[in-house]
């Protein structure tokens, strides 16, 4: 029996495919994968998100962009969509369209039970590699933890956490504050859920 060799993208044959499209996709070396659908609470914690980078931001040069903007991370050729992703100075695009941002500076993910793994392994060391990152910071949906991933002077990395919904997250990447309370506005936490 044989089988059919999977046929291969371009990064062109993607991009011009995926602006067609009626649901978007990640692309990484000739592959598309379909994305899927998201909770209810992950809807909210990204439109929260939105809301108030949004509001601490304005009337400053940075740009907050919901899961619509493509990122690309040339280092590695990955295209993805961020849930949340913030970019400071002037965007750099890769072509004319204007839809594939090539410079971010904070990206969030909002993690679920489906994409943790990969959000936490796979694509944020694609995130590492973008040196206009200053800053990806993870979300939990179903319990008050903040997981903000801050680039060092010499290139490396440091964790630091908010696990209480009284408490604020202040980004350093940007300067915004961000109370727990409106980052899991309308959303009921297990407070006492391990990781």
């Amino acid at each position: 029996m044989s089988t059919v060799p999977k046929r291969l993208l371009t990064a062109a044959e993607y991009l011009a495919q995926e602006r067609c499209a009626s649901f978007k996709s990640e692309y990484y070396q000739g592959e598309t994968f379909a994305m899927a659908g998201a909770t209810r609470e992950h809807n909210l914690i990204v439109g929260n998100l939105v809301r108030e980078v949004g509001n601490g931001l304005k009337g400053g040069k940075c740009e907050v962009y919901p899961s619509d903007m493509r990122v690309k991370i040339s280092a590695t050729g990955l295209y993805t969509y961020p849930d949340v992703t913030v970019i400071c100075g002037g965007p750099e695009f890769e072509d004319e369209q204007g839809d594939t941002l090539l410079n971010p500076t904070v990206l969030f993910e909002v993690l679920s039970d489906s994409t943790e793994a990969y959000d936490r392994g796979t694509k944020a060391a694609h995130y590492r590699r973008l040196p206009s990152v200053k800053e990806y910071v993870f979300i939990a949906q179903d319990r008050p933890l903040v997981e903000r991933y801050v680039r060092q002077a010499d290139g490396g990395w440091t964790l630091r956490e908010v696990t209480c919904v009284d408490q604020n997250v202040d980004l350093d990447g940007i300067p915004v504050r961000l109370p727990m309370s409106e980052i899991y506005r309308q959303i009921t936490l297990e407070e006492t859920k391990m990781l």
